[in-house]
């Protein structure tokens, strides 16, 4: 029977004694048979004589005189706690190593993965029950913790960061789109490297951006890639070869992925940024593909992405980097000798150079730590919000998408809302795809009067391939620069990155670049929704227009 891993946290005690205590968090880990990795966690300060945890069936109690002064781990199992987490318990429950000592056990706390309950007494008096799924619901590998008298604020599995809010000030930003101006952004970022490059991306297939990343190691300077190790559809042939090429070259690349060690931190690493140097970072809503950052003058993915300048804002950065590159989910991403090509793309009119401003103030969002502020951006909209994503998802059949119902209830309140969704065949053909969402939201600005509508976009009057985008704007003034589908997976269980970005200049580049998109795409119309379903009636119409032919062909024989 697989056990829950049980992690207790943050003890508020009185002043010289361990009084006050409450339980705050709890794990299930049901990665491996047995659960060697169960723990348990208390925070706070005094004598910990007189307590017990229990499951209502084993506990155990603390040696005597045990004291507390911060955090103090327990561990079904000292090194099992040690390969998940990277450093030692203080204590364990079972005697696997002389180095960590021991709790008194009476009976066996183990605890049920689906149903069960921890409880925590101080002498015969019971302080807390905390029950699932009464208190809390049960998931695979979900540590279930307490903050500000709620419980799971949002999904957290072992061995994924805790980031809080932060925001910097004085940050230069230099932004760019896709397909205009994104490959040169790149390119004059990698190049200004000395020192370090740590790159984190869902897919990298694009031999130009390799070659970039090449140079700057051949230079001197120490580069780093982290990938998805099992995005849709599997590895590509194309990414082995650029893994491969960046391999030989020196570069370490490394994948998230499950192994026997450690299941995978995020059910996606699906970020897209790079730190240079301690000092500059690179964001945005594009893999590192050719129709992400195409060369100048061939057609590519609307996208947008900035470059961002502040120590601050780069360590920040460069701490989750550090922190998702680490443990036993990362593996060395071997490569394959194949030479990396170039697909061919038709050309396109660049319309857009980049951005330049500076004194900007930028808050990280990172996924799935601090999503939330999107919500936050989008309600606390005055006079519009501008979306421009690659799709909209609903939760069910009767809820709304969380972005998308703050957006639909910021119109109720009188700010104008714009949503404009990719067209292509993959995000229309079904029938819950961009093209119905479009019809939803119109139907509910009709209904109700609304400042509100949603189009799809023309991809072939803007010579798009597809809009990858995940951009908001709000007031004209701050703008949602990231790699956040909504989706219901996205913002809770990947890992993602995006920063929000309060300058004028930058919001109105980027609604210029909208306002184009917009406009080319008319009232819900897209030409460019090309695909199966077109291609099958262009196909019927050929054949008709065949058979039309050769019957007036005889008829004027005859």
């Amino acid at each position: 029977m697989r056990r829950i891993a049980v992690a207790v946290l943050l003890l508020c005690l009185l002043a010289g004694t361990a009084g006050g205590v409450r339980i705050v968090e709890f794990c299930p880990d049901p990665y491996q048979a047995g659960d060697p990795d169960e723990y348990l966690v208390i925070e706070g300060s005094g004598v910990l004589d007189g307590f017990v945890l229990s499951d209502g069936e084993g506990g155990y109690r603390f040696p005597p005189g045990t004291t507390i002064d911060g955090r103090l781990v327990i561990a079904r199992s000292g090194p099992a706690f040690e390969q998940a987490h990277g450093y030692p318990p203080d204590f364990e429950i079972e005697e696997r190593t002389s180095a960590v000592p021991d709790v008194i056990p009476n009976g066996n706390l183990l605890m049920a993965n689906q149903a069960d309950e921890l409880l925590l007494y101080r002498g015969t008096t019971l302080v807390q029950q905390v029950a699932w799924p009464a208190d809390v619901r049960p998931r695979a590998g979900q540590i279930h913790y307490l903050d500000e008298e709620i419980w799971d604020p949002r999904p957290l599995s072992i061995g994924q960061s805790r980031l809080l809010p932060a925001t910097y000030e004085g940050v230069a930003v230099k932004a760019f789109v896709a397909p205009d101006c994104s490959y040169e952004a790149f390119s004059k970022a990698v190049a200004s490297a000395e020192h370090e490059i740590l790159v984190n991306v869902y897919e990298f297939t694009d031999p130009a951006m390799a070659a970039d990343l090449i140079c700057a190691r051949e230079r001197g300077v120490t580069v780093t890639v982290l990938l998805e190790g099992g995005p849709v559809g599997g590895v590509s042939a194309e990414e082995r070869a650029i893994a491969g090429a960046l391999n030989r070259s020196g570069i370490v690349v490394l994948s998230m992925t499950t192994t026997d060690a450690a299941h995978a931190k995020y059910r996606y690493d699906h970020a897209k940024y790079l730190v240079i140097d301690g000092e500059r970072v690179l964001v945005g809503s594009e893999n590192f593909k050719p129709g992400g950052y195409p060369a100048p003058g061939l057609q590519g993915n609307r996208g947008w992405g900035v470059s961002l300048e502040n120590a601050g804002l780069a360590a920040y950065f460069r701490e989750v980097f550090l922190l998702d590159a680490a443990g036993g989910d990362i593996v060395p991403f071997e490569g394959t000798t194949a030479e990396p090509c170039t697909p061919w793309a038709p050309s396109y009119t660049v319309e857009f150079a980049a951005c330049r401003a500076e004194g900007a103030r930028v808050t990280p969002v990172v996924s799935p730590d601090t999503s939330a502020l999107i919500l936050g951006l989008i309600e606390g909209a005055q006079e519009s919000i501008d979306i421009e994503q690659a799709y909209i998802t609903n939760e069910t059949a009767y809820d709304l998408n969380p972005y998308l119902a703050a957006a639909v209830n910021a119109s109720r309140r009188g700010v104008a809302v714009r949503v404009l969704l990719d067209a292509a065949w993959f995000n229309t053909e079904d029938d819950a795809d961009n093209d119905e969402m479009v019809s939803v939201i119109n139907r509910i600005a009709a209904a109700e009067g609304l400042p509100l509508e949603a189009r799809l976009a023309d991809l072939e009057a803007n010579n798009l391939a597809k809009i990858h985008n995940k951009g908001v704007i709000v007031d004209g003034r701050t703008v949602l620069v990231s790699s956040i589908n909504w989706n219901a997976n996205s913002p809770a269980f990947n890992r993602e990155a995006g920063v929000i970005i309060e300058h004028p200049d930058i919001a109105a580049y980027y609604t210029a670049v909208f306002e184009d998109d917009w406009d080319a795409s008319g009232e819900g119309g897209a030409r460019g929704t090309t695909g199966p379903d077109r291609l099958k009636i262009i196909a019927a119409a050929c054949i008709l227009a065949a058979l039309m032919g050769l019957y007036l062909y005889r008829r004027r024989r005859t």
